[in-house]
C-alpha cells in the first residue's frame, strides 16, 4: 500500500524501459468511481451528502426468457444529461461535473457541452455553487475548477477565443486535490478555500 506522503504508489513494469515514461496502466479507478468513493466516505463521516446523478433513460422493447431475468433489448436517453453529481455542503448545494483529459497543456472545451454550461450558469443564479473537477491524467492531478472560469473560457470561444482551458490557468484559478486513502478526490477541502 504505501500512502505516506498521501500519493499511490505506481508500479513499474519489468519490460524494457521506455525513454522513463510513467506507467499509467494500473492506476486503479476513473475519477467518477474515486469520487463517487469520497461521497460515500462524506456520507458516513457527516461531512456532506453528494451523489451522483443517474442517466434518465427510456427504455423500449424488453425480453422476458423467465419472470426474474429480464433483459432490456433497446433503450434511449430521454434527454442530454446535466452534470455528474449534485448534493449539500456546509449548508449549500452543490452541483458539478468531472472530467479527465490526456492532453498535458490544456482542458479542452469539446469535452464540456452547452446544456451543462447553461445548468451551471442556473444553479449559480439561484445561489447554489457549481464547479467542475478536471484530472489531467498525464501529470496526476486534481484540480476543483470554479465554473465562472469555465464560463470565461466557454463564452469567449464563441469571439474567437481559444478552444481550451490553458494547464496553467487551472493550476492557477483552481484547487489542487490531493489524493487521500478514504477522501481519494478530497474536494471538501478545496470548496473550503473557495466558498466558505
Amino acid at each position: 500500500m504505501n500512502y505516506p506522503n498521501g500519493k499511490r504508489k505506481t508500479q513499474q513494469k519489468t519490460r524494457t524501459p521506455q525513454k522513463n515514461k510513467p506507467d499509467f496502466s494500473n492506476r486503479g479507478m476513473t475519477l467518477e468511481e474515486d469520487i463517487s468513493a469520497t461521497n460515500q466516505f462524506y456520507l458516513e463521516a457527516g461531512i456532506a451528502v453528494v451523489h451522483k446523478k443517474p442517466t434518465p433513460v427510456q427504455i423500449v422493447q424488453v425480453d422476458y426468457p423467465k419472470r426474474s431475468a429480464a433483459v432490456i433489448k433497446e433503450a434511449y436517453f430521454k434527454q442530454a444529461s446535466t452534470t455528474d453529481f449534485n448534493g449539500v455542503y456546509q449548508g449549500k448545494y452543490i452541483d458539478f461535473e468531472a472530467k479527465e483529459t490526456k492532453n498535458k497543456t490544456s482542458f479542452p472545451l469539446s469535452n464540456i457541452h452547452q446544456h451543462q454550461i447553461d445548468h451551471m450558469k442556473a444553479i449559480i443564479e439561484h445561489g447554489g455553487i457549481a464547479f467542475l473537477i478536471v484530472k489531467f491524467t498525464p501529470h496526476d492531478e486534481v484540480y476543483v475548477l470554479p465554473a465562472h472560469c469555465v464560463f470565461e473560457y466557454w463564452d469567449g470561444q464563441f469571439k474567437g477565443g481559444r478552444k481550451s482551458i490553458p494547464y496553467q490557468v487551472v493550476h492557477e484559478e483552481g484547487i489542487l486535490v490531493p489524493f487521500h486513502f478514504q477522501a481519494r478526490v478530497d474536494y471538501a477541502k478545496a470548496l473550503d478555500k473557495l466558498y466558505f
